[in-house]
């Protein structure tokens, strides 16, 4: 009786062990950006129980803009942040490394003017005060229009940097003409400034100022912790697949759980201003260098406007092999 007994409390503890050692998640701090575009297929996984599946506990930390997201993935406060164009930013210059791409943000970004000013055209804005935040999406796009018709960022308008938040209230109550945001945003403006007019928007200068977003993992964590970032990987392309086979589906679970706040149509609206690629299409842009070549031409928009110093060659901070090596493991 005694040795059934040591036996069955052997076997009680040998499956308790295994049961705590089986169920240590890794913990994952995440820093996002709440819009369709940065959080789309996280909020799929994060509900269709994707990144639990993968043995990760992922902590959702929000932040309003990349820059200050990038300075708390410095720091240490996130282990990895998704973001838009910002990947081509702050790793360039040494912080993080770009591991997933999301999605091409072709037209997240627009161009208001308010109904007094009377403007017509992006002409219309030298000279005039354009709220934004500087170094995001929103101010690459600006750039990029407002030289396409041969206007200066630096010189020939006052760029007033804020929150995003902050920048579109500034336009709603007339404290400043004109504001560059992103989505969700024009669904305020819509609302609240009868007569808005939107001057441009990112879809003008696609492909060529294509802006693509992603995830950056911290330089640590990207050293120490790659089965993590595949595991990562791995639960993403399961929530990307379904998001671009599924988009209907998909966007009503991602509405219910995360974006109840603001119409169903508004989200279908970010959406179509989106880019998504099947997993397995992606394979073949990291591999051709488009997704780098990408990268690259944003980066020269923040060299351009001295968001950066000189210019780095992507490979130096994309690291396309996370991703790879997941996808073709399949």
């Amino acid at each position: 009786m005694k040795l059934v007994r040591f036996v069955f409390i052997v076997m009680v503890i040998a499956v308790l062990g295994f049961s705590i050692t089986a169920g240590a998640a890794d913990k994952v701090k995440v820093g996002y950006l709440h819009t369709l575009a940065v959080d789309g297929q996280f909020w799929i996984g994060m509900n269709k129980g994707y990144f639990q599946e993968q043995g990760l506990e992922m902590e959702p930390i929000l932040f309003t803009s990349g820059v200050p997201m990038m300075q708390a993935l410095s720091g240490g406060s996130v282990d990895v942040a998704i973001m838009g164009a910002v990947i081509s930013n702050f790793p360039s210059r040494g912080v993080g490394k770009v591991f997933l791409i999301n999605d091409i943000e072709w037209n997240t970004a627009s161009l208001w003017a308010r109904p007094e000013t009377k403007a017509k055209k992006i002409q219309d804005v030298k000279g005039q005060k354009i709220a934004t935040v500087k170094g995001t999406t929103a101010h690459v796009f600006l750039h990029t229009a407002l030289k396409a018709n041969g206007i200066d960022s630096g010189k020939d308008v006052e760029i007033v940097s804020m929150d995003m938040a902050g920048a579109v209230s500034a336009f709603i109550s007339g404290a400043v003409p004109f504001v560059c945001t992103w989505e969700p945003f024009p669904v305020q403006i819509r609302e609240k400034v009868a007569g808005a007019v939107m001057l441009s928007s990112a879809k003008e200068f696609y492909p060529n100022a294509a802006i693509i977003g992603g995830w950056v993992a911290s330089n640590k964590f990207h050293e120490q912790k790659k089965d993590v970032l595949k595991k990562i990987v791995k639960a993403w392309a399961k929530a990307n697949d379904e998001l671009v086979s599924k988009p209907e589906e998909s966007l009503k679970l991602i509405h219910s759980k995360a974006y109840s706040n603001i119409p169903f149509s508004d989200i279908k609206a970010s959406w179509n201003a989106q880019k998504c690629e099947t997993s397995k299409d992606w394979v073949k842009l990291y591999e051709d260098g488009t997704v780098s070549k990408w990268i690259g031409q944003v980066e020269k928009v923040f060299v351009e406007i001295g968001s950066i110093g000189d210019w780095v060659d992507p490979k130096n901070f994309f690291d396309p092999s996370i991703f790879l090596e997941v996808m073709k493991g399949k």
